[in-house]
């Protein structure tokens, strides 16, 4: 095992813990629910992030078409800034869908060992760029080298790529300059010179090339073969798809509607999630940022298994993980495919609620 691996695993050390000790206390609520007949829902909670790859999410809630599809429960939601987060919510029984990276979805399924996620949608692909400080004086992707590049969080799916782009094709042999940094923060800590870079989800890589100068090195999607590598999933717990498969049907009709819509013309979208996003975050992107961030983003209900495929063995490599990911029982698309097969339904219009 490498030095860098051996302290990718001290590093993540915490995060093993956590996960471990939620996935437990998890199993004995789950095993309270099989002593009887599942109970109906009186509350569905959702959690997703304030990004364009999150867009059904965000407009799915904005428009108050999550909280009527599953009337009469109540409909809550949760914000987070990235994965790793997300999933200790939902092992923890705090939230009972959620949108997330693959990275993070990854983690949770061996963590569980198969037995605590299921993705059940796809919901966007790249809309990852990589983006330079303009004092940084990099200019290709070969610059990163032993620079500052700051990620949304440790192990999100952004922190594998960057790790593994840096170790395995730049050969960096320790990673002590990627920096785990809320999404948020990276465009005043790039203002102020304390990061060189980011590898930053849309709509975040727009907002620092707006608002701080920076500019794009390079798109994500072009190192992946094809060109193309899922950025969001849409996942659940096989408990709550099991008791509750009319309540993911309902949540997922909603998600797939909005998938068909943004497909279709993602920019006639624009002015209601720029609001939906304000809202959530409480700063204005700048003008444009919107409008050139969703270009890079293709939005699907195909989850591309073979991102999990590839990106399993990077937190392998990575030292993440003890051994490669397994992933016969991580997908489960029943639902979904009945959704996609369901009549259209009529367009609800484009202002939000």
């Amino acid at each position: 095992m490498s030095e860098q691996a051996r302290t990718n695993r001290t590093g993540a050390a915490y995060v093993v813990v956590i996960l471990a000790l939620v996935v437990v206390a998890a199993g004995v609520w789950k095993l309270t629910r099989r002593s009887g007949a599942a109970k109906p829902v009186t509350e569905v909670r959702l959690g997703y992030f304030a990004n364009l790859s999150h867009a059904q999410g965000v407009l799915g809630v904005s428009s108050g078409e999550f909280e009527k599809a599953v009337a009469p429960a109540t409909f809550k939601t949760r914000v987070f800034n990235a994965g790793p987060s997300l999933i200790e919510a939902l092992f923890a029984g705090e939230i009972d869908i959620g949108y997330v990276g693959p990275g993070p979805a990854l983690a949770a399924n061996a963590r569980s060992r198969g037995q605590g996620i299921r993705v059940i949608s796809g919901a966007a692909a790249n809309g990852v760029v990589i983006v330079a400080s303009k004092e940084s004086g990099i200019h290709t992707l070969a610059d990163l080298a032993g620079r500052r590049v700051a990620t949304p969080q440790h192990g999100n799916t952004q922190d594998i790529a960057a790790r593994h782009y840096l170790s395995a094709v730049l050969g960096q042999k320790d990673l002590a300059n990627v920096l785990p940094i809320p999404n948020a923060e990276q465009a005043g800590m790039m203002s102020r010179g304390q990061i060189d870079a980011a590898w930053a989800p849309e709509p975040w890589g727009a907002r620092l090339v707006a608002e701080t100068g920076a500019t794009i090195v390079s798109e994500e999607k072009d190192l992946w073969p094809g060109n193309q590598f899922a950025l969001a999933v849409v996942v659940t717990t096989p408990e709550f798809l099991r008791d509750h498969p009319d309540v993911v049907a309902k949540v997922l009709a909603v998600h797939h509607h909005w998938t068909e819509r943004l497909a279709a013309d993602p920019k006639a979208y624009l002015p209601q999630l720029g609001s939906a996003l304000f809202a959530l975050t409480g700063k204005k992107l700048p003008p444009g940022v919107l409008d050139s961030a969703i270009t890079r983003v293709t939005f699907t209900d195909d989850p591309l298994p073979d991102t999990f495929k590839t990106m399993g063995q990077w937190t392998y490599d990575l030292g993440f993980e003890q051994r490669p990911a397994r992933l016969n029982t991580l997908f489960d698309l029943a639902v979904l495919k009945q959704v996609q097969s369901a009549p259209a339904q009529p367009e609800a219009g484009h202002d939000a609620r």
